[in-house]
């Protein structure tokens, strides 16, 4: 019998958990309430920080709760061109400017937009990563559905009630800076979660992974797998529709 491998360990290890304990908090919209369905309320940016493992900023907005006497603090993902103490402005009847957080389905065709919502209500979904963007492609006829190309470049089809912040999310570019070394992917993924260096399956031993051992460094076997393999089995391209690499333009 073999070892169980890396990749049944993840799932019950508390050793491949993510490093949480000096992360700021999860980063969401305002929850939504009448203010913002029938008008608008504003904030103000008080603050843009860095929060571990995340490569955009983030910023924490301050509002003024609409039915009590207390402020309400909220953490987005900062847009580029947010600064410290801006206002922002959350509503239907909000202006189109960077920053504020309007409907899609307000919004007109090749806006761009970040931290976009998928259902309704959810807080902001999509394009959260660092120089992220979703563009409103277009809006139905009746007005109640909205078209959004995703970071990815495929389309996408939301609820106009959708909300989402005007603007290029921060941080972009970090990609193009090259690593140069092996102790700056170290320090990335020390704040992430252990998840690097990561052993090739076909350098292991045959007891550790299902490409290991031979006299050469080869599978010796197909790597697609079905998706009703046993965990110790189901390593390489599980389930694959196809394989080999893309070949063409995207598809618009």
């Amino acid at each position: 019998m073999g070892r169980v491998i890396r990749g049944s360990r993840k799932g019950a290890s508390l050793i491949f958990t993510a490093k949480t304990r000096l992360r700021k908090g999860a980063v969401k919209l305002r929850a939504v309430d009448y203010a913002e369905r029938q008008g608008f309320i504003k904030g103000l940016v008080k603050n843009i920080i860095h929060d571990p493992g995340r490569g955009a900023p983030m910023c924490e907005v301050v509002f003024r709760d609409p039915y009590r006497y207390k402020l309400q603090k909220e953490r987005w993902i900062a847009v580029e061109g947010l600064h410290t103490g801006q206002f922002v402005f959350c509503g239907a009847k909000a202006q189109l400017a960077i920053g504020n957080v309007l409907p899609i389905g307000k919004m007109p065709e090749g806006t761009t937009v970040s931290m976009c919502e998928e259902k309704a209500a959810d807080r902001g979904r999509l394009a959260r990563a660092s120089g992220c963007t979703c563009l409103v492609v277009g809006h139905s006829d009746d007005g109640r559905k909205t078209r959004i190309r995703l970071p990815s470049g495929s389309r996408k089809t939301v609820p106009a009630t959708c909300r989402a912040i005007v603007g290029i999310a921060a941080g972009g570019g970090r990609l193009d800076k090259p690593v140069l070394k092996a102790g700056n992917n170290f320090h990335k993924y020390r704040v992430k979660r252990n998840c690097w260096p990561k052993v090739r399956g076909s350098a292991m031993n045959p007891v550790e992974h299902p490409h290991g051992g031979g006299n050469h460094q080869h599978v010796g076997h197909p790597t697609t797998i079905c998706r009703a393999a046993v965990p110790g089995q189901k390593v390489g391209l599980i389930a694959a529709r196809r394989t080999g690499i893309l070949r063409g333009g995207k598809k618009k």
